[in-house]
């Protein structure tokens, strides 16, 4: 079965990207360390799990870069979760139709790799809840922003197990969590 894994960066305080002053601070962070974990863990899957507001922020910035890894996230194919996008969708992309938990459901059963979500929101709520993500992948970096949306704003008592962590020279380290399913 295909693991479900969520990555996101995220402030000390637990603030999650959204607006352009937050990746300005996180970028200084990220060091050719922080960089080789983020280039290992868009290796691993074969697919892309997206929300909406994912989905439209990456296609625009995706296709206009070079290299591996933008060869490599370009290339995979991506499942949309959205109420509001129509297709055909663009970048290799495909919506998602009927019950999300469902079709979920069904590309974990799908011979392959993991399935990876970049960033958090309703998406990752509605996983969450019903028990189909396998690992976060949390970036934390070493300044407070103050003000935004949270990490795990909204999504109830979450109990993680930690599987592992890691410091970076930069000073962001990684927590690796599995989430304890729901009872």
């Amino acid at each position: 079965m295909r693991k479900v894994i969520v990555e996101a960066e995220v402030s000390v305080d637990g603030v999650v990207g959204g607006e352009i002053e937050f990746w300005k601070q996180i970028h200084p962070y990220h060091s050719v360390d922080v960089q080789e974990h983020l280039n290992d863990l868009l290796f691993m899957p074969d697919a892309l799990l997206m929300g909406r507001k994912t989905y439209e922020g990456f296609a625009q910035v995706w296709p206009t870069r070079q290299g591996k890894e933008a060869d490599r996230i370009n290339s995979m194919p991506k499942y949309v979760a959205s109420r509001t996008l129509q297709e055909p969708l663009q970048w290799n992309a495909s919506l998602i139709k009927g019950d999300v938990v469902s079709e979920i459901r069904k590309l974990k059963q799908e011979p392959g790799k993991s399935l990876l979500q970049y960033g958090m929101g309703e998406l990752t709520q509605t996983m969450l809840q019903t028990g189909m993500i396998d690992e976060f992948h949390l970036l934390v970096f070493p300044f407070a922003f103050g003000e935004g949306p949270r990490i795990f704003e909204q999504m109830g008592v979450t109990t993680l197990k930690l599987l592992n962590t890691k410091t970076f020279s930069s000073g962001v380290v990684a927590l690796h969590y599995q989430p304890q399913k729901p009872a």
